[in-house]
């Protein structure tokens, strides 16, 4: 009997691939800008759980990526949007060894997420420790919330 992994995440991603590729198809015939798909995107098998936080100053992205190498991911910033993109491979070290059940995704992922208007690119900085990506966009001032004093007559 063969043993067939299934990945909710990859058929939501298959979904979400062929739903572009429809909406490409309807843009394309009525003359409107078509949708860049990106290959990271297009290749991707899996996606990486993130949490997404904010404080005053900035905002941060949690990404657990375990048994990924450093070299292995690569964060890019492009008109608003941060994407991060790699490969996980899987390491089989006994030939001989049978697997009857297999939950980790393993091959190429990508997330991606828009970005508020109002940050500073240039200070996007990235961490990666112990198979937890961790990216800290700060805030421009003008997105940083203010106190002002209301005097009550």
């Amino acid at each position: 009997m063969a043993l067939t992994r299934w990945n909710p995440a990859k058929e939501l991603i298959s979904m979400e691939k062929e739903f572009g590729k429809i909406f490409d198809s309807f843009n394309n015939r009525f003359g409107i800008k078509s949708f860049d798909e990106n290959e990271d995107f297009t290749n991707a098998v899996w996606s990486p759980l993130t949490d997404i936080s904010e404080d005053d100053n900035k905002y941060s992205l949690h990404l657990d990526l375990p048994g990924v190498k450093k070299e292995d991911v690569k964060i890019t910033y492009n008109n608003g949007q941060i994407a991060i993109s790699g490969e996980r491979n899987f390491e089989k070290e006994d030939k001989n060894e049978k697997f009857h059940h297999i939950e980790r995704a393993f091959g190429k992922y990508y997330r991606a997420f828009n970005l508020p208007e109002r940050i500073i690119e240039n200070g996007i900085d990235a961490e990666f420790k112990d198979g937890m990506l961790n990216i800290t966009i700060p805030k421009a001032e003008e997105a940083k919330p203010k106190q002002i004093e209301v005097k009550i007559k």
